[in-house]
């Protein structure tokens, strides 16, 4: 590990699956604008709508999701009923029957609901709205709790895309972080979800976990290349438990240190090109077919709450308590209290919790900062051109960039932004020198690798 690198690696900075980022929502804003920002959308344009299930039916400690543990049946049966008057009322404000182009459902966990919960939630969508013959239909699920039952209806609804949150294969890690799940068990659901017809298959892993190690991962990568998932996002862990109270659960002193943590992500990165797999921005990597890959390489990948996507929809609206959405005006996020929003959602309001309408320039500077985290480069005299910015609009940054172009992290010539070999892995630190809102805090932001 170069000195450099060290230098930069610890600081606190956003993943950048938005701009503003969500710690600058605020709860003062008016749930009114909204309803005008649904009503003020271009009623031809493709959205893509984000359904959100914040119960799981297991524990897993290193989480920071916002979720509720559901060991009944009743909270999730009468949650799902909330959400099909959810559905309804948002479809309301729009200006007409809209297309969906890209339709995801988080969580939590979403097979948390029964089968026919989720069958009434799809059919109350296709009521309300047209879904294009060529939309993604992904959705998340847990090995642990997904049952043939679920697997079969997943298939039948026509989902094109489902997600699993392996982490880590080892038994000591697994037990470390309260997610126990043998390889077989995964395969079996992957198989089963590939016999149903869902064609596309995620799998996340983590780094950084209590015991874990270089080997560990590299023996969990081996046995993920060989059930043959389509996508595979690599994140770092991050040990927020100032946030997340059950990461108090983990013990500290098993989690392995900044350079340890840099060892693994480039080992595993390493290891995932080596089977076959595509680098993709920051921390995903797919096969040479998948259309992520495609789009990496035809510079049409976009990020945003679901991480990267080919998702093209300028706005997507989320429904469930705690989901966000957004609009070419603004990002909006439902209330996160289930009882709250619940009541919102009975009462005929949208249940917005809190809200950020976009200023001055926070759409130029959030096309840097997601042109950086897709494509490691970007044209900052033609971006801010097309916004119509003066040609100096980023000079202010100019002594922060000299700095990275200085320790080797980017280069910077009339005005062309490019991110080096060295810079990569520290591209959230090179965006976040364009966020105006940032104040780097430990309990705002995780580490930077």
């Amino acid at each position: 590990m170069t000195d450099i690198l060290k230098s930069y690696m610890n600081r606190n900075v956003p993943r950048y699956t938005s701009y503003p980022t969500a710690p600058h929502f605020s709860q003062n804003f008016n749930g009114l604008d909204y309803a005008d920002w649904l009503d003020a959308l271009p009623p031809d344009d493709p959205i893509s709508l984000y359904l959100h299930v914040p119960f799981c039916r297991e524990l897993c400690w290193y989480c920071g999701c916002n979720m509720k543990l559901a060991k009944r049946d009743a909270p999730v049966a009468s949650y799902a009923k909330t959400l099909l008057k959810e559905v309804s009322l948002l479809a309301k404000h729009l200006p007409k029957r809209m297309k969906i182009s890209h339709l995801h459902w988080g969580g939590g966990t979403p097979t948390a609901l029964v089968p026919d919960d989720l069958a009434r939630a799809m059919e109350e969508v296709h009521k309300h709205f047209d879904i294009t013959a060529e939309a993604e239909l992904a959705i998340e699920s847990d090995p642990r709790t997904l049952s043939d039952a679920m697997i079969s209806r997943i298939g039948q609804l026509g989902f094109t895309r489902a997600s699993f949150g392996v982490q880590e294969f080892d038994p000591t890690v697994q037990k470390a972080i309260n997610r126990v799940q043998p390889p077989d068990m995964v395969r079996h659901s992957v198989d089963g979800l590939r016999a149903a017809g869902v064609a596309g298959i995620n799998f996340d892993l983590i780094y950084g976990l209590p015991h874990q190690t270089v080997e560990t991962l590299l023996r969990t990568i081996d046995l993920c290349a060989d059930m043959r998932p389509d996508r595979i996002a690599l994140f770092g862990y991050a040990h927020v438990p100032w946030m997340a109270k059950k990461q108090r659960l983990i013990d500290e002193a098993a989690l392995p240190g900044p350079a340890e943590r840099l060892r693994q992500s480039q080992a595993s990165a390493e290891a995932l090109i080596a089977a076959g797999y595509v680098a993709i921005g920051l921390d995903h990597f797919a096969l040479p077919h998948d259309a992520m890959a495609l789009a990496a390489q035809n510079g049409t990948l976009r990020r945003n709450f679901q991480g990267y996507t080919t998702d093209q929809a300028d706005t997507m609206l989320g429904l469930g308590a705690t989901s966000i959405g957004r609009t070419p005006s603004g990002y909006v996020q439902n209330l996160s209290e289930t009882g709250a929003w619940a009541r919102a959602v009975e009462g005929g309001t949208l249940p917005i919790g809190k809200g950020c309408a976009f200023r001055a320039d926070d759409s130029l500077r959030g096309a840097v900062i997601e042109k950086l985290m897709c494509a490691g480069r970007v044209d900052l005299n033609a971006l801010g051109a097309q916004a119509g910015a003066a040609p100096t609009w980023y000079y202010a940054h100019l002594d922060e960039l000299a700095d990275l172009q200085s320790d080797g992290l980017i280069t910077l010539h009339n005005g062309l932004l490019t991110v080096t070999e060295e810079g990569a892995p520290l591209v959230r630190v090179i965006a976040s020198v364009f966020d105006a809102y940032l104040v780097s805090r430990p309990t705002q932001h995780a580490i930077a690798v």
